[in-house]
């Protein structure tokens, strides 16, 4: 009937809140981000489908033939060719420049990574989706975007061992209590937190950059403690700033 009508349903809702603008290229005094629940892996989304979506065969199956999916198609992308998955698409690129016509690949200097573009479909279902304001987060200190650097995931992956780069407000961790510190806490068992040692190569009211460590296989939280407040003032209590998304080790990188 709707579409006989040409009555525009709602189908989708995100939740996002606003937090203060501070990128000078950007106008306005809010930015919003979304109000992120965890990141769905291939099981919760086959489960999704089994649950919800209808589907009738073999749930076992289903995980299975969706991870072989998914390996055959990165190894397509591997070889140089784009993948066309209706919704979306990925491009592989090479980045940098090269200096001249026989100058050979160099891993660091002209990177390999992958672009994401949305295809028709997925942007009529973009026009579907309504957002909800759910009024102005905690401006005390909030994580924004959590980078890994080896694989260059923004907010899911994680690579045990490997450089990560956090960005948000007021999140220096600093103070004289032993807590503060970067954390990754097990989502499924929160007495596993494990804190990240050593030095951190930049640690800034905006920006830390660390190495993440040894941690298993699975879904982790990430907690920022820390005592700074602004420019030279400190708490005199640690607070604590939780990251909105999940972020995974994958079983394949353990």
């Amino acid at each position: 009937m709707s579409i006989i009508d040409n009555i525009n349903e709602v189908l989708h809702r995100i939740r996002v809140k606003l937090y203060p603008n501070y990128l000078t290229h950007v106008e306005g005094a809010y930015i919003a981000r979304t109000d992120n629940e965890a990141t769905l892996s291939i099981e919760k989304i086959c489960a999704a489908l089994k649950n919800r979506g209808g589907f009738t065969g073999n749930y076992d199956d289903l995980v299975e033939h969706t991870h072989q999916f998914f390996g055959e198609a990165a190894y397509q992308l591997c070889d140089g060719f784009a993948v066309n998955m209706d919704y979306f698409s990925i491009h592989p690129n090479v980045g940098g420049t090269f200096d001249k016509v026989t100058e050979g690949h160099d891993a660091l200097k002209h990177p390999v990574t992958f672009r994401f573009r949305a295809r028709a479909p997925l942007r009529t279902l973009a026009e579907r989706i309504v957002v909800e304001v759910e009024g102005v987060a905690n401006v005390s200190g909030y994580i924004d975007e959590f980078v890994d650097i080896a694989t260059e995931s923004v907010n899911d992956a994680l690579t045990p061992g490997g450089q990560f780069s956090i960005t948000g407000h007021k999140i220096k961790a600093a103070g004289d209590k032993p807590e503060v510190g970067v954390y990754f806490v097990s989502a499924t068992d929160p007495i596993q937190r494990i804190k990240v040692s050593g030095h951190l190569a930049e640690n800034a009211a905006n920006k830390l950059i660390g190495v993440i460590p040894a941690l298993d296989a699975g879904a982790w939280k990430l907690e920022i403690v820390t005592q700074y407040s602004s420019g030279n003032t400190f708490l005199k209590e640690p607070r604590v700033l939780e990251f909105a998304h999940e972020l995974t080790v994958d079983s394949h990188k353990e």
